[in-house]
């Protein structure tokens, strides 16, 4: 009697990080002064058919976009923490119910909405710590997609969580987007670091993983 060996399953975890790793990422490339241009591009595509959160650094900016967005006829509104409760949860409502295609909000406030069916995160800035981008991938569930705009400013953010994950996320165009020169009236313009490589593989870096 020949002996039987059972095949041992796969373990599934569920801590923000693996739900990171299952869920679909990507990147581009943009100087900060063009991230509101290559948005309208790309959120063309889901101009009336996926339920977009888009997640930024300040309530001013959220503020910026969603005037931006609604003047190119995108349904879109911002919620921040100058928003009464009341106002948090009617858009909440609005976004679950699809009346309401595009939240932008911070980091801080997307916790507290309770929202459902996000097929897009945003990432128009990224968060200073690994553990802040899991958390905005683990509201779509393993359902949607990440996208993350990435400036030369963002790219040690973007360098932290590559290393965090151990995976390099792929790089996406957004069709029709031409890059600009920086505006000459930034009188304290930051240092251009475009030309350097995206990762810095030989950095030896305290792990931080969780």
């Amino acid at each position: 009697m020949s002996e039987q060996t059972d095949t041992p399953k796969e373990e599934i975890y569920y801590d923000q990080r693996s739900v990171a790793l299952r869920t679909t990422q990507s990147i581009c490339f943009v100087k900060e002064h063009d991230k509101a241009t290559m948005l309208r591009l790309l959120l063309k595509d889901y101009k009336k058919e996926k339920q977009v959160v888009i997640v930024v650094k300040s309530k001013k900016k959220a503020d910026a976009l969603s005037k931006l967005l609604n003047a190119k006829e995108f349904n879109a509104t911002a919620v921040h923490g100058n928003h009464r409760k009341t106002q948090q949860q009617e858009a909440a409502i609005k976004f679950n119910a699809g009346s309401l295609h595009i939240i932008i909000t911070t980091d801080m406030i997307l916790k507290t909405l309770g929202l459902e069916n996000i097929k897009l995160v945003l990432s128009y800035d990224l968060p200073e710590l690994p553990q802040a981008y899991y958390t905005r991938l683990a509201f779509m569930k393993e359902q949607g997609e990440s996208i993350a705009f990435i400036s030369p400013e963002d790219e040690p953010y973007l360098s932290d969580i590559e290393y965090n994950m151990k995976k390099e996320i792929e790089e996406k165009t957004v069709e029709g987007f031409i890059a600009t020169t920086t505006p000459v009236h930034t009188d304290k313009a930051k240092k251009d670091r475009t030309k350097k490589p995206r990762h810095r593989k030989n950095k030896i870096k305290k792990d931080t993983s969780i």
